[in-house]
């Protein structure tokens, strides 16, 4: 008896088996398949392959260089400075021109600064005093220009008293500037070369389309010229939302954004820059002390005695920062075939779902499960021939068992 039982379980290895299908003529479920195909294929055809272009392989690994340029000159009358004409050389920094750039709008100058003894700014804290014992002798002031004498002395220009300092004297005045300095900055000009490549594709473009270069000189970037690639800085912060006198007040961030999308399966010359610009510090806080951007550098001179003085600027103004994102896509058989074989397998969940509503959701039901499965046992034949698991039964027959 056992070696009957192998020998079956051995031959069972070579049968064949089939699927069954059973045709329902149920017009609702018949209507639901349908829709379901036709919405998974709306899917697969409409999201996947047009919009998503999912027959196309994709490079991120953007790799790009930007170099920028200002052009302008401005001309200005001070106390301080007198008449004076800036040009780049004067107000952008850093000069090599790189992705990050500083336009200088506005200015603080403290001149001929030498290193001597002189009384702390009022308006620094730490250097308050009211007798010699407040201010300790080689301590450096907190947040202060230079380090304490241990002298408490009074400024000329200031009713309170301030610890005598060891610094670059004199210090600086600590009050902002009300109105911008190169208010007419607003019409200088940058021009930004951005070239990229994508590595995976080797493709390469620019955002300078080739021609004449009496063009560069004349145009400007606008929607009329949308591959033009000079820009004015009162246009550029207009189209991050905020007003170009205002911060160059006290200075603050642009973002200047480049985006490229290209589909290579069209010609190069469709794969164009996308230009979009934000302000990336907090416009809106304007009373905080933390607002605008600034920093301080200095000038240093020597005089006929071989004696060293400086002047100090503390600079507001404008920082643009240019960012560079990009995706390309080309047909690829591999995915291709991957979303193709996605989209059977959805047709397939399809199927199930509407096989749940057939056998477990309808009235039905019992009806539509005899036809499906089909019942087997060996132990009897009478059971082979049961008309309550032949599956050929009609409703009204199943209902009488």
């Amino acid at each position: 008896m056992g070696q009957v039982a192998w020998k079956g379980l051995f031959l069972s290895l070579f049968d064949y088996k089939t699927e069954k299908y059973v045709i329902a003529k149920n017009k609702k479920v018949g209507v639901l398949y349908r829709v379901v195909q036709l919405s998974i294929l709306a899917y697969l055809v409409g999201w996947v392959f047009v919009v998503k272009k999912g027959y196309q392989d994709t490079d991120t690994s953007l790799q790009s260089s930007v170099i920028t340029k200002l052009k302008g000159v401005a001309f200005t009358n001070t106390s301080e400075l007198g008449e004076r004409l800036w040009d780049v050389a004067d107000y952008v920094v850093p000069p090599q021109g790189e992705n990050i750039f500083f336009v200088m709008t506005n200015l603080i100058v403290t001149p001929n600064q030498r290193q001597a003894t002189c009384p702390e700014s009022v308006s620094i804290p730490d250097a308050l005093c009211y007798k010699d014992g407040d201010c300790l002798a080689g301590e450096a002031v907190v947040a202060g220009n230079g380090v304490k004498t241990g002298r408490c002395l009074k400024d000329r220009d200031s009713i309170r008293e301030t610890c005598e300092i060891l610094a670059w004297c004199p210090v600086e005045k600590r009050s902002k500037p009300k109105k911008p300095l190169l208010a007419s900055a607003e019409n200088f000009t940058v021009y930004i070369k951005n070239s990229i490549r994508f590595p995976k594709f080797k493709f390469s473009k620019m955002n300078v389309l080739a021609t004449n270069e009496s063009y560069l000189k004349s145009c400007r970037y606008s929607t009329e010229h949308p591959y033009c690639p000079i820009f004015l800085l009162g246009n550029i912060v207009r189209w991050a939302g905020s007003d170009f006198q205002e911060m160059a007040l006290e200075g603050g961030v642009i973002g200047i954004q480049i985006e490229w999308n290209c589909d290579l399966d069209k010609a190069p010359s469709e794969c164009n820059p996308h230009y979009s610009f934000s302000r990336l510090d907090n416009k809106f806080a304007e009373k905080s002390i933390s607002s605008g951007y600034n920093f301080r550098f200095a000038r240093y001179y020597r005089d006929a005695e071989g004696v060293d003085y400086r002047t100090l600027i503390k600079a507001y103004g404008i920082r643009f920062d240019v960012t560079v994102n990009g995706k390309a896509g080309k047909f690829n058989i591999i995915p291709t075939i991957i979303n193709i074989g996605s989209g059977l397998a959805l047709m397939g969940a399809g199927a199930f779902f509407c096989d749940l509503v057939l056998l477990y959701l309808i009235k039905k039901s019992n009806f539509y499960r005899g036809k499906k499965y089909e019942e087997v046992k060996s132990s009897s034949r009478k059971s082979l021939s049961s008309p309550t698991l032949n599956g050929n039964q009609s409703p009204d027959q199943l209902g009488e068992l």
